[in-house]
């Protein structure tokens, strides 16, 4: 079944360098743009676009469909893996994000405690002091 263009969740975006990206919001079309699954349970006729503003009324072709598309799994089957990478690299990403946060507020809290002259003035101070 080729893409429901008047399902709720379809979605067509064109740019100014001529692209178009034709999708499902919901992620559950693994071979868009060129077909949705047959048996789609999330798949709810458009009623009404309130407040949207199309560019023109037609949706772009849908560019020629590989020969690939339809014949077995092997797009869901990539693109599952291709989550997969993406879902076990994600904490990894973070974690060291959070490291090197953690390393810049260390420098400028140590910064920050020394003052603006390095610990100088301490320095001064207990000099005098003696």
């Amino acid at each position: 079944m080729p893409m429901r263009q008047d399902c709720k969740y379809f979605e067509s975006r064109s740019y100014p360098n001529g692209d178009t990206v034709r999708k499902c919001d919901l992620d559950l079309a693994p071979e868009a743009p060129w077909r949705c699954p047959d048996d789609c349970s999330a798949f709810e006729r458009r009623l009404v676009d309130v407040n949207w503003s199309h560019g023109t009324l037609v949706t772009p072709p849908t560019p020629k469909e590989p020969a690939s598309v339809g014949s077995d799994d092997s797009i869901g089957a990539l693109l599952d893996a291709a989550e997969d990478i993406v879902n076990e690299a994600g904490p990894r990403v973070l974690a060291e994000v959070e490291r090197e946060r953690n390393r810049r507020r260390g420098i400028a809290g140590t910064r920050r405690k020394l003052g603006a002259t390095g610990g100088k003035a301490k320095r001064r101070r207990r000099r005098k002091r003696s």
